[in-house]
């Protein structure tokens, strides 16, 4: 159980978690950090922590009152759960806090490569006018009729089923227990199934979280079973897709392009061919940011502060 007035840090190098939270009126102490080094400096003070990238396992010595974390993003793959609970430390995810803005944006890159959005920006910047296209091939395409695979059939994935319905998509889910249901989907399978239906996709989309099943899941075998004209979507992990298969895949034309909000390593280095690849679409992680996340994430820890407060046993999205 928390202290009845307890010390919160928000730790996140651009967020505006303690701006929106002091309108809260919430009478509660806080304080913000934006970098790695003010963190563990003044981590001490902290009984609740509301972090994500800034996070690293040392800083646990460093936090002799630290109580509850409540992580900023859906991800917790950072934090060494058994360390935490060694020392009583709960945890708490994101889990569904960016569901509307990661399947929206999903969305987004699907209809930026049927509608080859990104071949139009590029002919802007160099004052060309293209002209009408007789290869049926080279044209923009119509999502009406089309396969949707998603990866990752949860909160997100649900949710951007519903919109790929919307445009008269047929939707074929993925989860590692099929049987918690469809979400949405015309059809559900369990992840090892994935490698037999990948040639009826028109666009592979992953929503799915990174785990030791879906790291490079999409690998030079996954790409080669899918149709030469379909697009691959990530909205999940980069660690996801082998980047390197990605980018021969690409180069050789055996799939017609990919949207890519998230890479290996971020960001994504200077020398990776993925940034040269015209059939490329490269957003920088921003899938989950909107104008509305930090009071989305607020939401989440004011619940689980006052389920901590009462004693409660179970958290919302408890990971700890």
């Amino acid at each position: 159980m928390l202290t009845k007035n307890p010390t919160i840090c928000f730790a996140h190098v651009a967020y505006q978690l303690q701006a929106q939270f002091l309108p809260r009126e919430s009478g509660l102490d806080c304080f913000q950090v934006r970098d790695r080094e003010s963190l563990a400096a003044r981590l001490h003070e902290a009984d609740v922590l509301v972090v994500s990238g800034l996070w690293g396992n040392d800083l646990l010595d460093l936090a002799p009152k630290l109580k509850f974390i409540q992580s900023i993003g859906a991800g917790t793959d950072q934090f060494d759960r058994a360390a935490l609970a060694e020392r009583g430390v709960r945890l708490a995810s994101a889990s569904g806090v960016n569901a509307r803005a990661v399947s929206e944006h999903a969305m987004a890159l699907v209809l930026a490569m049927a509608r080859r959005l990104p071949e139009a920006r590029d002919n802007q910047h160099r004052k060309q006018w293209r002209g009408m296209i007789g290869d049926l091939s080279r044209r923009e395409d119509e999502l009406g009729g089309k396969t949707m695979i998603i990866v990752g059939i949860g909160r997100i994935g649900g949710r951007l089923a519903q919109l790929a319905k919307a445009f008269d998509m047929h939707v074929i889910g993925f989860r590692q227990h099929p049987g918690a249901g469809g979400n949405g989907a015309d059809e559900v399978h369990g992840l090892a199934d994935l490698a037999a239906h990948l040639p009826r996709a028109d666009f592979v989309v992953l929503t799915c979280p990174l785990t030791a099943e879906t790291t490079n899941l999409i690998d030079a075998a996954a790409l080669a079973a899918m149709k030469p004209s379909a697009f691959l979507i990530n909205a999940a992990r980069g660690r996801c897709v082998d980047e390197a298969a990605l980018a021969v895949a690409l180069a050789a034309g055996t799939v017609a392009g990919a949207g890519i909000d998230v890479t290996w390593e971020e960001p994504l280095g200077a020398d990776s061919p993925l940034w040269k690849l015209e059939s490329a679409f490269i957003t920088p992680h921003t899938a989950g940011e909107t104008r509305r996340y930090e009071d989305n994430v607020l939401d989440i820890l004011m619940e689980n502060l006052a389920r901590l407060g009462r004693g409660d046993v179970e958290l919302f999205n408890q990971v700890v």
